[in-house]
């Protein structure tokens, strides 16, 4: 199998894979260059509003920063490399790049930043601002953050691309290999969106609601890693004959990778429910106060009318 322009000959003389070897320094142009890129525009975002007298959490510019750092961590390293040779490796990248690290970009809420930071353009022109807000408010954007979408997206992207020759098409290349992987953290980005996203969005439902849409998809996604467990032959050809340096077992190492997989489907649900259960809090709080400024002030309007009506009295009076 040719893996022409992705080093393929280099990663034929790997050694066998360790956390040590994994986590070493590997140069990708595509995804160094847009980390540092999503990095340097959300950093001027920040800056632009404290420099206006804004204030903007830390909290989220710590989760927008750990969801790059994530991208960093398994396509600039060796683990990019080792994923091109052994499917747990890869899975491990799959899991990440489509589950972690779309949680934490969404905390960030890069696009109410973006909303905040951008200058409004000129009457009856369109600028970057304006832009995104056509595009939030789409029939497009509409489409594909519906539940009915993004859910048999969520699914299809596991059960199409692996168990059909898709996948072992697109490892044949540099660009098909980075083309999944842009695959993998968009269909996470609108799957998480709609269900735990900070970001205003045209399809937000409630609360109860949300719950279930994280959890319809995820018994798919253990099925997939189970399935992958259960096989008594490798399913995917790209990791069918392992480099002989690797001295692993092919077979063993994609029951490793469904076990990673299956994995997968229940930690990020459990972090997903945890926000989901904090925003629906914080949500009550923020209505119950403002039903308390409401009374407050329906007290205070009666207070001032009886107020008047004794005023009134006294001026009869005299």
């Amino acid at each position: 199998m040719d893996h022409s322009g992705h080093g393929m000959d280099m990663n034929m003389d790997l050694p066998p894979f360790t956390l040590g070897r994994g986590l070493e320094f590997s140069f990708d142009a595509f995804f160094l260059i847009g980390s540092l890129a999503g990095l340097a525009l959300y950093g001027w975002g920040v800056l632009r509003l404290r420099r206006r007298g804004d204030a903007w959490p830390p909290g989220r510019t710590t989760a927008f920063t750990a969801g790059v750092l994530t991208v960093v961590l398994v396509m600039c390293t060796k683990l990019n490399d080792y994923g091109m040779v052994m499917f747990s490796v890869h899975m491990v990248q799959h899991m990440v790049i489509s589950m972690i690290t779309p949680i934490l970009l969404l905390l960030g809420a890069p696009v109410t930043l973006a909303l905040r930071a951008l200058p409004p353009a000129a009457r009856g022109h369109k600028g970057p601002r304006e832009l995104l807000l056509a595009l939030l408010h789409s029939r497009y954007m509409r489409v594909i953050t519906h539940p009915a979408f993004t859910i048999p997206m969520f699914i299809a992207s596991l059960y199409a691309l692996y168990f059909t020759p898709l996948f072992d098409f697109l490892m044949e290349s540099r660009t098909g290999h980075i083309a999944m992987m842009v695959h993998f953290l968009a269909v996470g980005l609108i799957f998480f969106w709609p269900i735990m996203g900070i970001d205003p969005g045209p399809h937000r439902p409630g609360y109860v609601m949300r719950m279930l849409e994280l959890f319809a998809g995820m018994p798919f996604h253990a099925f997939f890693g189970i399935a992958l467990m259960m096989a008594s032959e490798p399913m995917i050809r790209t990791y069918a004959n392992p480099p002989a340096s690797l001295d692993i077992d092919p077979l063993l190492d994609q029951q490793w990778g469904g076990g990673i997989a299956w994995a997968f489907s229940e930690i990020p649900s459990v972090l997903v429910l945890i926000a989901l259960v904090y925003q629906w809090y914080r949500s009550e709080q923020r209505a119950a106060k403002r039903s308390d400024r409401a009374e407050d002030r329906n007290g205070d309007k009666e207070l001032e009318a009886y107020n008047s009506y004794l005023a009134s009295l006294q001026a009869r009076g005299q």
